[in-house]
């Protein structure tokens, strides 16, 4: 039963719930969503969709990136790069800290900051919250 509630998404895209990205937009100043679908209309002014490729794309201060689940490293690995150029980012992800992407990445790195959303969000297009933690990760 716990394996069908995992995988009862037919995809690991998760649109951001709308009211977590108004949330966030007061607070970053976004200019480019990295991970956006066809089904996930952007509400930035500028947007990389999968045919795109925002891993091979450049990114500018403040991105948006809630990526495909089954590639998280890559995405927070490219988040990474673009620090390193100045370009800032805030991602929303899945809390997984026991991840080898987590501790290599983001768990105590200087400039990123990690808040741990409380409770399960609702993602649009879903019938049922998360059967996971998320949480936001911020880097500057």
């Amino acid at each position: 039963m716990v394996s069908k509630v995992l995988f009862s998404h037919e995809s690991d895209d998760y649109i951001t719930p709308v009211g977590l990205m108004d949330y966030l937009k007061t607070k970053y100043d976004f200019n480019l969503d990295a991970c956006s679908t066809d089904d996930n209309p952007t509400v930035l002014p500028n947007w990389y969709t999968k045919e795109d490729d925002g891993l091979l794309c450049g990114w500018i201060t403040w991105t948006y990136c809630n990526p495909p689940y089954s590639q998280v490293s890559l995405w927070v690995k490219k988040a990474i790069e673009e620090q390193k150029k100045g370009n800032k980012s805030v991602m929303l992800l899945p809390a997984r800290t026991d991840t080898k992407w987590f501790h290599e990445f983001l768990y105590k790195k200087k400039n990123i900051d990690i808040t741990f959303w409380k409770g399960r969000l609702k993602f649009q297009g879903t019938k049922s919250s998360a059967p996971f933690p998320s949480m936001v990760v911020v880097l500057k």
